[in-house]
């Protein structure tokens, strides 16, 4: 192994942490429903305290079944970029780990169609009719929340 490379990293503070959760758009939600895990890769609104979720569901979906069980998650969301320096990768992540609270449409008044629309990138369908997709708002309950970067300098 002594030819492997290897790049160290450092934790992020509070404010990288949360400077990359608001200018990132996406990363990948992490379940697991008994003993399968399940992920999928979704958009994200973080208003400075808490990470919010659109999803599209249809019913009898995959998606809707694991996350009715409720449960822990694990959301991650990461980044690099090539520099000009030695290095050569400028690289983050962030695991935020805790669980998911629906958002009862009673309180959808904060989340109306236009405020979902500015917040989150167009939500993908797949081979569903538009007319069949319930959209949906969670917010993640963080326990805890990590986050790893390359050093600057």
């Amino acid at each position: 192994m002594e030819h492997i490379e290897y790049a160290y990293t450092r934790g992020m503070d509070d404010e990288e942490i949360a400077e990359r959760l608001a200018s990132a758009e996406s990363g990948v939600l992490s379940m697991a429903d008994g003993g399968d895990a399940y992920g999928i890769p979704l958009a994200h609104y973080y208003d400075g305290e808490d990470l919010y979720f659109r999803l599209g569901m249809t019913a009898g979906s995959h998606k809707r079944e694991v996350l009715d069980h409720g449960g822990s998650v694990s959301y991650v969301v990461y980044g690099a970029e090539e520099t000009d320096e030695a290095r050569g990768i400028d690289s983050w992540s962030i695991v935020v780990r805790g669980t998911l609270e629906r958002i009862p449409e009673s309180d959808h008044d904060r989340f109306d169609t236009a405020e979902i629309n500015r917040q989150f990138t167009p939500i993908r369908v797949f081979d569903e009719d538009i007319n069949d997709i319930d959209i949906v708002i969670f917010r993640l309950d963080a326990e805890s929340v990590t986050g790893r970067s390359t050093p600057l300098d």
